[in-house]
């Protein structure tokens, strides 16, 4: 019998893929291999001749277009790619995962096994409710269970098996890719998108059944760099320059009403997020997210304003800020060919949701590939609090994902025909 999204969801997660910050090399871990090339095999299993990986370790395999010389669409179907990252977020383990299938799902907060105080609230996770009844999966609460971007594998790989097994559903040549520490902001970092070969693609990376993405911050990186003098601190008077105290400063004064914690919807952030140092040397890292990208300058001024008062309190200190551009909003570059969006709005349709499009307060493989020429909006997985031990999953938007992708294969056959 053929695997069901399920069981294939069930299986990658187990494989720990997380990405590392700071690394010298790419993919920035070796275990990421592991999964990359169980995907190599099982797209060979599935009969696609060309699935193969590079020294990167982007995998990527073709399934033919299966239409007759007689169709209409024939020589006519864009090839269209599916893509999803198999790296999970440096910021929780993804190791010796332990997923929990909860069946029939009561409705009520589910308390973790692994550790019963990290619990999934209802009040705090809506979307929990319209999956009384149904099939929800978790973590047992010691890691983060890896629905980013594992679920977004599994759907690509049952789409692709249930299109193979199912020759009368119509479809033109489909590109599918699988990439390594997305998580990290490099994705894309050396993907060739003219040996993709895809005029249209699509991530399988998003959240709640039904919602679509077609835009999503801008966004850039600020280090900042304190430099101090360290000494015994016995001997400390009038020597010691203490870069952990100029750091605090700094933080503290960061505006809390622009901050992950006080915004949503199109409001923008600055967000430090990684502390490292001692009183001779400390880093801060921030990030800077706003979906309009001048807006990003304006994040970055603020910043230096801080930098400036906090120097003046720590003169023998030398902070140092450094600001790197990470990936832009796609919204502008999805718009000029406005045929995917159709298609995936109809998709979704059609696999029977009400869809919304939703903007991402955070960033996509689809962003940087869109900028590089390729449109590459985001398709929903049905993952919710990504990048946390309370990560869950519903089976139901999996299944949808699914459907959503198998009737995106014969919308661009129909586009064609028209």
């Amino acid at each position: 019998m053929p695997e069901t999204v399920l069981d294939r969801f069930l299986r990658y997660v187990k494989i720990d893929t997380q990405s590392k910050d700071d690394s010298d090399t790419y993919p920035s871990t070796k275990k990421q291999f592991d999964l990359l090339n169980l995907l190599l095999a099982e797209l060979k299993q599935l009969g696609l001749k060309d699935a193969g990986i590079d020294q990167y370790g982007y995998v990527t395999a073709t399934l033919p277009a299966n239409l007759p010389s007689s169709d209409k669409a024939f020589g006519k179907v864009p090839k269209i790619g599916f893509l999803a990252h198999v790296d999970t977020s440096p910021e929780v383990s993804g190791a010796d995962v332990k997923p929990q299938v909860i069946t029939n799902y009561n409705g009520k907060d589910i308390s973790l096994p692994g550790d019963p105080s990290v619990v999934i609230r209802v009040s705090e996770n809506s979307e929990l409710l319209k999956n009384v009844g149904k099939t929800v999966i978790t973590s047992d609460g010691k890691t983060l269970l890896g629905a980013d971007d594992k679920a977004g594998i599994a759907i690509i790989m049952t789409a692709v098996q249930h299109l193979i097994n199912t020759p009368t559903l119509p479809h033109g040549e489909i590109k599918i890719g699988f990439t390594p520490d997305e998580e990290i902001g490099a994705g894309t970092k050396y993907f060739d998108i003219r040996k993709f070969g895809a005029t249209y693609a699509y991530t399988v990376d998003g959240d709640k059944p039904g919602e679509l993405n077609k835009e999503t911050f801008s966004a850039d990186q600020a280090i900042i760099t304190v430099t101090g003098r360290d000494i015994h601190p016995g001997t400390a008077k009038g020597i010691m320059v203490n870069s952990v105290r100029a750091i605090g400063d700094i933080i503290a004064r960061f505006p809390k009403n622009v901050s992950p914690e006080t915004t949503d919807g199109y409001e923008p952030y600055m967000h430090p997020y990684i502390l490292e140092g001692g009183v001779g040397k400390s880093n801060l890292k921030v990030l800077f997210r706003d979906f309009k990208t001048e807006g990003l300058a304006e994040l970055a001024a603020r910043l230096k304003k801080i930098v400036a008062e906090v120097q003046a309190l720590h003169p023998k200190a030398t902070i140092d800020v450094k600001v790197v551009e990470q990936y832009r909003n796609m919204r502008e570059g999805l718009e000029k060919d406005p045929r995917g969006l159709e298609a995936l709005w109809e998709a979704a349709k059609r696999a029977g949701l009400d869809p919304t499009w939703v903007p991402i307060r955070g960033g996509t493989d689809g962003s940087k590939l869109t900028a590089m020429g390729l449109p590459t909006p985001n398709i929903f997985t049905g993952g919710q609090n990504y990048h946390s031990k309370t990560e869950w999953a519903s089976l139901h938007g999996m299944e949808k994902a699914v459907e959503t992708v198998v009737h995106l294969a014969q919308l661009w056959v129909e586009k064609s025909r028209s």
